[in-house]
């Protein structure tokens, strides 16, 4: 789990009160001047059951499935994955925390099927942090929640918090602060080294713990049912379908103009992409995105004029050299009626600037709705994104249903999948925006 650095916490919302958590922070004293002196919150060291042992072998899943299954109450639930060093987002660790189990470390690398602590588990709640994150890597392992999920980094969200990463949301609610230097590390290394353990066993120490208050301060806000909806959302949401044309989403293509640089682009991407899957190698490490919009745009002829290009000046790159090169003869090659358009087709309104000059009714329809969503969003205290997708508010407003009363408004949001208390709150004030 990535814990995100973030700006300052609001102060809305009835403040918990701070469960009994080891470390936990003393009232701050007062400085001389009679202003309270906020004291450095105490660092989280060392799990209170100590380290448990890695998990690595049937023998040991064995017992760690028993443990679970006598535990009880909610369990914590965690992944690790090697983003920016391998090829794909498995999961290359699992950490679970559960009363009267204690924590326990998997590796799936050598446990791929997990799905014995899937049933072990049963209806059981499962407490994350970003659980959209996680929820792919774990069910690929057989791992998938049983029951009710919480997700303390979206609860944080709709608490109004606006720091929500892990580190922030404890230091908030539970008065400690977690240790945060292995976070971007190298997940895939065997052995693991017992400090990244120690890091992953802190991930979920506290997860329960800090669940109980958030859901104290969501009740105490009058959010908790919304909250109650999202992650349901979350947890019952269909995989994500397969991007297409996901070379598009190269870092810098915007400023690839010509639609022959554009098919550069792809052979480099796909080229690049087919060595990173049989290296299983993050694609970045082998050519990162500056390299390839920078080859796209020059278009170089030999290797030697690829390799004059300040970002092919590494070893790395003159040894693939050739490829790179091939890569760009096929799409120099490629015949005019072959080339990539600027961009794909899509279902949806167009991009917003246009609107005036498209449709000035819709771009009207879009200000109004925009003006009174902001107004709500900050009336709440919920982030807007969250308070309803923007896509959905798009699609809305160029194209209204036949009934914009509230009900039909109301009717359309539910179809875009929209949850009812986003309904509730929102159907009444953009029927009125789109009657102007």
């Amino acid at each position: 789990m990535s814990r995100s650095p973030s700006s300052t916490p609001s102060g809305h919302g009835t403040a918990p009160e701070t469960p009994e958590v080891p470390g936990a922070a003393a009232a701050p004293e007062q400085a001389p001047g009679g202003a309270p002196e906020a004291p450095e919150l105490p660092l989280l060291a060392a799990p209170a059951d100590g380290l448990p042992a890695l998990t690595d072998s049937p023998e040991a899943l064995a017992a760690v499935v028993e443990a679970l299954a006598a535990g009880s109450g909610p369990v914590a639930v965690d992944a690790e994955r090697a983003s920016g060093y391998r090829y794909g987002q498995d999961a290359q660790l699992v950490q679970l925390r559960r009363e009267g189990a204690g924590t326990v470390l998997v590796d799936p690398r050598a446990l791929p099927d997990l799905s014995s602590v899937g049933e072990a588990l049963g209806d059981a709640e499962w407490v994350l942090h970003a659980a959209n994150q996680d929820l792919a890597c774990l069910a690929a392992v057989g791992l998938r929640p049983g029951g009710e999920l919480f997700d303390t980094e979206l609860g944080g969200r709709l608490a109004g918090y606006q720091r929500v990463g892990l580190g922030a949301v404890v230091e908030r609610l539970l008065g400690v602060r977690l240790a945060k230097e292995h976070s971007a590390v190298d997940w895939s290394t065997r052995p693991l080294p017992e400090p990244w353990l120690l890091y992953a066993a802190l991930d979920v120490e506290l997860l329960v713990d800090l669940r109980d208050a958030l859901a104290a301060d969501l009740e105490a806000q009058g959010k908790l049912e919304w909250a109650r909806q999202e992650f349901a959302a979350v947890r019952d949401a269909p995989p994500a379908p397969p991007r297409t044309d996901p070379w598009r989403r190269t870092s810098g293509l915007h400023a690839v103009r010509q639609r022959r640089q554009l098919a550069a682009v792809r052979e480099l991407w796909l080229s690049r992409d087919e060595l990173a899957r049989k290296r299983d190698t993050a694609p970045g490490r082998i050519l990162p995105d500056r390299a390839v919009v920078a080859a796209a745009q020059a278009m170089p002829t030999s290797t030697r004029e690829l390799a004059s290009l300040p970002v092919f000046s590494g070893p790395a790159n003159r040894r693939l050299g050739a490829r790179w090169l091939e890569a760009l003869d096929r799409a120099r090659a490629l015949p005019e009626a072959q080339l990539p358009p600027h961009s794909l087709p899509t279902d949806g309104p167009p991009p917003p600037r246009a609107w005036k000059d498209r449709d000035p009714e819709a771009a009207e329809r879009l200000t109004r709705a925009r003006a009174a969503l902001t107004e709500l969003a900050e009336e709440v205290d919920v982030p807007l994104e969250n308070l309803l997708s923007p896509d959905a508010v798009r699609r809305l407003c160029w194209q209204p249903p036949a009934d914009t009363g509230e009900d039909g408004v109301s009717a359309w949001l539910a179809d875009a999948g929209a949850r009812p208390w986003q309904r509730e709150l929102t159907a009444g004030l953009l029927s009125r925006a789109l009657a102007g």
